[in-house]
């Protein structure tokens, strides 16, 4: 399993979690992003700064990501292209995008667009709380650790 990290919005609370997890077990790791973004000094991580561009990230991310792959991401049109190259996805508060989740929160995400782009005032995620921060590190985990022992 290679990690992807899609780099642009990656939130520094998770930055230190996901780092030990990377070194622990020596997963090889793409943090790709428009600008650069430090997760942290790694053997295993391997940085790749994309033109500018709205999607030229997720295009990169996209083209990398083989079956089996894990990829952390808030993007979920992002995740939904990944998802169909049977690759896992996750989102910054360890939860997973699946085939059986992603069209739901794919059609929620636009209708929650069409609200914005009409003019309606909407909330943002809400900040990342420590249970969030718990939760996601439990999710890498366990996702890193189960590939671990399946080679």
């Amino acid at each position: 399993m290679t990690l992807y990290i899609d780099g642009d919005a990656f939130p520094n609370r998770l930055k230190p979690v996901l780092l030990r997890a990377i070194d622990r077990l020596a997963v090889p790791t793409y943090v790709i992003a428009n600008k650069r973004i430090d997760i942290g000094p790694s053997k295993h991580i391997t940085y790749i700064v994309v033109g500018a561009g709205a999607d030229e990230a997720d295009h990169r991310i996209v083209a990398m990501t083989d079956e089996g792959d894990l990829v952390i991401t808030a993007d979920i049109p992002l995740a939904d292209r990944v998802i169909t190259k049977n690759a896992h996805a996750i989102n910054h508060r360890g939860e997973p995008f699946t085939t059986e989740n992603i069209k739901d929160i794919l059609s929620m995400r636009n209708l929650m667009q069409s609200f914005r782009d009409c003019g309606a005032p909407t909330k943002g995620p809400a900040p990342l709380s420590q249970k969030d921060v718990s939760q996601f590190a439990n999710r890498v985990n366990r996702l890193l650790e189960k590939q671990k022992i399946n080679r």
